[in-house]
C-alpha cells in the first residue's frame, strides 16, 4: 500500500517519481499517454533529438538482466538529450558487496539527476527514492513481482492506439500472472482509466486469489476467459520466479493456455494480441498468432519509447 500521500507527487499532485501505478489519478496518466503521443514524431525525423534533458544525467541500474526495457529506455534518455551512464551490476561494487544505498550515494556525488532502476527486489525503487537528494528522480523499470509502471503505460498507450475508448472494452490478461509484475501495472492502470471488464485467465497455481476483490473476473479456462475480447494481453512462465511444480508441463500449459488461432478466433474479429516480452513461442503463444495481423507486440516496443520519453520529460520539470 502506498503512503498516505503519495510518495510519486509532490504536494501540487505533480509527477516526480514514478514507483507505481497503484494510487496514480487518472489525469496523471493521460498527461503521459498525451505527452507521449507527441514524441511518436521524433521517430521520424532525420536528428532524432530533442533538447529537454540536455546537460541531465540519467544513469540506468539494471540490477536484473533487460533488454527491451532497458534499450528503450536508453534510446529513450539519449533522444531527450540526456547523458545517459548505464551501470554494468556484474562489475559494479555491488558484486563486492556494495550495499544499494550506498552505490545510489556514490552515483548521487557524481552528479545523478535521475536513477532507472530493475531490481529483483520489491520495493527497492521505493527505497531509493526515500534516500536519494530532493533534486532527483526515480524511475522503477520493474521491481520483483511488484511493479512494472512504464511497461503498464505503453500497453495503455498501444490500447488506446487501436481501440481509442477504454470504457467500452473487454480485456484478458493470459498466463502467469501470480509472478507479474506487468499484469499488476496492467490491472491497476486499466481500473482507473475505466475499463469495465478485465479478466485474468490461468491455471489456478498462477492467478492470484484476490483479483475479484479488485474487481478483476478470474477465469480457468482459456476459452471462457477470451471469448468477445478486445485485447489479449499474454505473459510468459516466470519460471525463475517459481518454486516448485506449480505446472505439468510447458506443452500441457500451451494445450490449455496458449493463444492459437484456433482460440483467438473466440475473441472479437478485431481483437488485438499482446505480449510485453520476451516471447516464449510455443509456450503461451504460437508463431502464427505472435506474427499474424492481430498481434501489435512490436508497435508496444515503438511506443515504449514515447513513452519513457515522456514519464522521464515530465518527472524531470517538477520539483520535490
Amino acid at each position: 500500500m502506498l503512503s498516505r500521500r503519495n510518495p510519486q507527487l509532490n504536494a501540487h499532485g505533480e509527477l516526480i517519481h514514478l514507483l507505481s501505478i497503484e494510487g496514480l489519478p487518472r489525469p496523471v496518466l493521460h498527461h503521459i499517454l498525451d505527452t507521449a503521443g507527441t514524441f511518436l514524431s521524433v521517430n521520424d525525423r532525420e536528428v532524432k533529438k530533442v533538447p529537454l534533458l540536455r546537460g541531465k544525467s540519467v544513469f540506468n541500474l539494471f540490477f536484473e538482466n533487460s533488454t527491451r526495457t532497458r534499450t528503450t529506455f536508453e534510446i529513450a534518455a539519449k533522444r531527450l538529450s540526456a547523458d545517459v551512464i548505464n551501470l554494468d551490476i556484474a562489475r559494479s561494487s555491488a558484486a563486492k558487496g556494495e550495499s544499494l544505498l550506498d552505490t545510489i550515494a556514490n552515483l548521487s556525488a557524481m552528479h545523478a539527476d535521475m536513477f532507472v532502476v530493475r531490481h529483483g527486489e520489491s520495493g527497492a525503487p521505493y527505497l531509493i527514492a526515500q534516500h536519494c537528494a530532493p533534486h532527483v528522480h526515480v524511475v522503477n523499470a520493474g521491481d520483483g513481482r511488484h511493479q512494472h509502471p512504464t511497461q503498464g503505460l505503453l500497453d495503455m498507450y498501444t490500447i488506446r492506439h487501436y481501440k481509442q475508448d477504454f470504457t467500452k472494452l473487454t480485456v484478458a490478461i493470459v498466463g502467469d500472472i501470480v509472478h507479474s509484475r506487468v499484469a499488476r501495472s496492467d490491472i491497476h492502470a486499466l481500473t482507473t482509466l475505466g475499463v469495465p471488464e478485465i479478466r485474468a485467465v490461468g491455471p489456478k497455481t498462477l492467478v492470484p486469489g484476490d483479483l475479484a476483490a479488485m474487481g478483476v473476473r478470474v477465469c480457468h479456462d482459456m476459452k471462457e476467459g477470451i471469448a468477445g475480447a478486445d485485447v489479449i494481453i499474454m505473459l510468459r512462465l516466470q519460471n525463475e520466479r517459481m518454486s516448485g511444480a506449480m505446472l505439468p508441463s510447458a506443452a500441457e500449459f500451451f494445450k490449455s493456455y496458449g493463444l492459437t488461432q484456433e482460440k483467438l478466433a473466440l475473441a472479437k474479429p478485431d481483437a488485438i494480441v499482446m505480449h510485453p516480452g520476451p516471447i516464449n513461442r510455443g509456450v503461451e503463444i504460437d508463431s502464427e498468432v505472435a506474427d499474424g495481423a492481430q498481434s501489435v507486440i512490436l508497435p508496444q516496443v515503438t511506443f515504449g519509447i514515447a513513452v519513457r520519453m515522456a514519464v522521464m520529460s515530465i518527472i524531470a520539470g517538477n520539483n520535490a
